[in-house]
């Protein structure tokens, strides 16, 4: 393990958390803590994620309902008030996720005088008073093992639908293709299916997300009509098996960015992350679904 590495991810993760601790009732825009942070706002999401244990958005959710359940307890200002500077429009919303937060309504835990102002954190880190000292401690392979190869992938030819829109809609276009393929006797033992991912959902607007659904072919299948053919992989790449649901493979990608990268002498690189799918989810359990992530490295 490079501790260097892995220091030096933390520390710049740090500066991101001191940041928004001291800018908390700004919009903070992801770009604007990426830069801080000095990582591509794509993998920045993933590296944080990785590390804290959170998106940036549960995070600075939570930091914000702390520091009003602070104003609540050591406070008297109107419930109102505090709910808008927490970032909801209306009481009704503020309390639902107070009370989801915290067991009771923003007048109940008032009302208790003692209760416990934090929620529970991944890696510790809590709204804290300005003079005070932050605590952070990364989540690291240690504590929750990843399994990753570093592989080289030879260039595969692959014909392919693009889909742009959410991940859970990709299936449309895997029938499409499939249907294609089907109609042209394509299919064999030797075919792999696989996803092209270009962006991270949590930092995509979810109708401009893009996705190739591909198969690979030999070089005498040409595209046609919405069916493209093109060339990916060619090149290093981290390779980890994800088991369970698709719905569930950023928590693998947010272990992988942030706790094996940070651990490794390797940087993420440019160009799609690919998902090679290792069994039918049409006749698999969502549990038993095995996909392989492969991350491009950095050459």
């Amino acid at each position: 393990m490079k501790e260097d590495t892995r220091q030096d991810y933390a520390e710049r993760i740090i500066r991101v958390l001191v940041h928004i601790q001291q800018n908390l009732d700004d919009a903070l825009p992801l770009e604007d803590l990426a830069a801080i942070a000095h990582f591509s706002p794509f993998h920045f999401h993933r590296v944080f994620t990785g590390m804290v244990g959170e998106s940036v958005m549960q995070y600075v959710r939570r930091l914000r309902l702390e520091r009003a359940a602070m104003r609540l307890k050591h406070g008297e200002r109107p419930v109102t008030s505090i709910a808008f500077e927490a970032g909801y429009e209306t009481h009704e919303a503020f309390t639902r996720a107070f009370r989801s937060a915290f067991g009771r309504s923003p007048s109940e835990f008032r009302a208790a005088g003692g209760a416990a102002e934090k929620i529970d954190s991944p890696a510790g880190v809590h709204f804290i008073a300005a003079d005070d000292e932050m605590t952070f401690h990364p989540i690291t392979l240690e504590d929750r093992p990843l399994d990753v190869q570093v592989k080289t992938i030879e260039p595969l030819r692959a014909a392919f639908i693009r889909h742009v829109g959410p991940y859970n809609q990709v299936g449309a276009a895997w029938e499409r293709l499939c249907d294609w393929a089907g109609a042209r006797a394509l299919f064999g033992s030797n075919m792999r299916f696989f996803g092209a991912c270009y962006d991270d959902p949590e930092v995509t607007p979810a109708e401009k997300i893009r996705y190739d659904a591909c198969l690979t072919v030999d070089d005498s299948v040409q595209g046609e009509g919405e069916v493209g053919v093109q060339m990916l992989g060619g090149g290093r790449y981290a390779v980890t098996l994800h088991e369970g649901p698709y719905e569930r493979l950023n928590e693998t990608y947010a272990a992988l960015y942030g706790r094996w990268f940070a651990a490794s002498r390797y940087e993420p690189g440019p160009g799609p992350c690919l998902e090679f799918y290792l069994n039918d989810p049409n006749s698999t359990e969502p549990e038993d679904l095995l996909t392989e992530i492969c991350v491009p490295i950095q050459e």
